[in-house]
């Protein structure tokens, strides 16, 4: 007979295994992704499992098996997410928010964070994504929005009638919104999103560093507002031949903010990527440009490895292009990654005077109107298209030049172009009438003179106290000037015509008419 003592030792040992057992059953997540022929969100009979869909834990990336099934490590605050495949469609609530995740927060979120996200108890045995079969084109466009940044809901409703109905009926497949939805008023984030899925396509929502909970005091807690309404500030999806992958690239601390990715968003990229072909075409969207965020090489050394690839972001209020080059954040390529850094849809923070209907004229501190983007995707390529608000699509430029212009002065008349979505490199020309030569205008940095001059206008009526109504215009790159070179016209009506190529092959025109009159008449 063994002594006492070893019996109870025996006991604790065997108490203390399944305890730990126990414990490490509890930190494995399993589900299974099914393909959900009736949209009904319940796997029915006879609805298959689907192998090989991505999920993620926001950080670690697996593929399910054979029969659809997949396990990832857990905890008590994870958000668990299906990177939708093509050919087939993730559920959509009322106002078209895509529901391709599951919130798994036992405690709930934080009473400092408002709205945030209420107890969700154990783990579920099964976390199950349902997938809707819906046949992906090759060739698509989407809509992107960046900072509607609305300020209350004056300003929400700014959005609802500036941008938003003349998208309805769009033949877009989805939208997404780079962040800064709002302005730090965590309870808007939710009308935001409501006013923007009238739209009527799903929309997926990147998170901004006006989005967060300004009085959590740990970072993780900070989107808790933004998961709450939208689910996961990382995550992916395909469309056709491309993938979308969406990054959180801002963290919070009692210092401040910091333009990084976290440490779960770095990982996520690095392990999609590892499953991801190399010939598809990836794009990612942010909301600060690249540019500007501290441990960026831990996502471009990665991406390197793909020579299809795309980035957009939002934050700055311009619209400009910025190419990481080769040895540059960790990129390895000889081609640069292109990154466009999309103008906002509440323009100069929806500031200026208001026309007719009470909308501010809101044109951004680089000359360009408030307005969004529409990318176009085909296949393994991509080009983006600027939609100025409640303007014709066509209009892609503003051209300076005096209404009047005297004879004698034509020799030194100067024309100016404003090319909202050009790059310095890009070529722009401009002749004078249908038959005359073109020549080539001269890249430039420079103020827009209408945007400084609608500054002014701010400034005055604020009682010269600027910054309120509209920030002071910023020197943009996507200017171009030359001389008339025009010392033989005679007075009369001309038109200057504007052609201009963009980044990627679209070729815009822009016109200006305007008198030639004789010395000494009056303009």
């Amino acid at each position: 007979m063994r002594p006492i003592c070893f019996v109870v030792l025996d006991f604790v040992l065997l108490s203390a295994i399944a305890l730990c057992v126990s414990a490490h059953a509890q930190e494995t997540a399993r589900g299974i992704v099914y393909e959900d022929g009736n949209a009904n969100g319940v796997r029915d009979s006879g609805e298959r499992g689907l192998p090989e869909v991505l999920v993620s834990n926001g950080a670690d990336v697996v593929a399910t098996g054979a029969e659809g099934r997949w396990e990832l490590p857990s905890g008590q605050d994870v958000i668990y997410s299906v990177v939708k495949p093509r050919g087939y469609a993730v559920p959509v609530d009322a106002y078209k928010r895509p529901k391709f995740y599951y919130i798994h927060k036992s405690a709930g979120s934080p009473p400092e964070a408002v709205p945030g996200i209420p107890p969700t108890g154990p783990l579920p045995a099964s976390i199950d994504f349902g997938l809707i079969p819906k046949t992906d084109a090759t060739k698509f466009t989407a809509v992107v929005f960046a900072d509607p940044q609305a300020r209350g809901l004056t300003e929400a409703d700014y959005i609802a009638r500036d941008v938003v109905p003349e998208l309805i009926g769009t033949d877009a497949v989805f939208g997404v919104t780079l962040g800064d939805l709002i302005a730090e008023d965590t309870a808007l984030l939710g009308t935001v999103g409501d006013i923007t899925g009238q739209i009527g396509v799903p929309w997926y929502e990147v998170f901004g560093n006006h989005d967060h909970n300004r009085n959590v005091r740990e970072d993780r807690f900070s989107d808790e507002s933004f998961k709450h309404f939208f689910g996961p500030s990382t995550y992916a999806f395909d469309q056709g031949e491309a993938r979308f992958i969406v990054l959180r690239d801002i963290t919070f601390s009692a210092d401040g903010s910091k333009d990084r990715f976290p440490d779960d968003a770095a990982s996520f990229v690095r392990h999609l990527l590892e499953r991801t072909p190399k010939d598809k075409l990836v794009i990612l969207f942010m909301h600060v440009p690249l540019s500007s965020v501290e441990n960026a090489d831990e996502v471009l050394r990665p991406l390197s490895e793909f020579p299809n690839t795309f980035s957009i972001a939002g934050h700055a209020h311009i619209q400009t292009h910025q190419f990481v080059g080769t040895g540059d954040r960790g990129w390895n390529r000889l081609e640069p990654l292109h990154q466009l850094v999309l103008g906002a849809v509440s323009g100069s923070w929806w500031c200026g005077e208001r026309d007719e209907t009470g909308i501010p004229h809101a044109t951004m501190n680089d000359g360009t109107p408030n307005g969004y983007g529409l990318l176009d995707v085909d296949g393994t390529r991509c080009k983006v298209r600027w939609k100025c608000a409640r303007r014709p699509a066509d209009y892609q430029m503003n051209v300076y030049l005096p209404d009047a212009v005297a004879v004698k002065e034509l020799a030194s008349a100067q024309a100016m172009v404003n090319f909202f979505i050009g790059s310095p490199q890009d070529p722009v020309e401009m002749r004078i009438g249908d038959n005359g030569p073109w020549q080539p205008m001269i890249p430039t940095v420079d103020l827009d003179p209408e945007c400084l001059r609608m500054f002014g206008m701010n400034a005055q009526r604020q009682n010269g106290v600027w910054g309120w109504d509209m920030d002071f215009p910023y020197p943009t790159d996507h200017l171009w000037k030359a001389p008339l070179n025009a010392s033989s016209l005679v007075p009369g009506i001309y038109t200057l015509h504007v052609k201009a190529k963009d980044s990627f092959g679209q070729t815009h025109l822009g016109h200006r008419v305007f008198r030639v009159v004789a010395d000494g008449t009056a303009n």
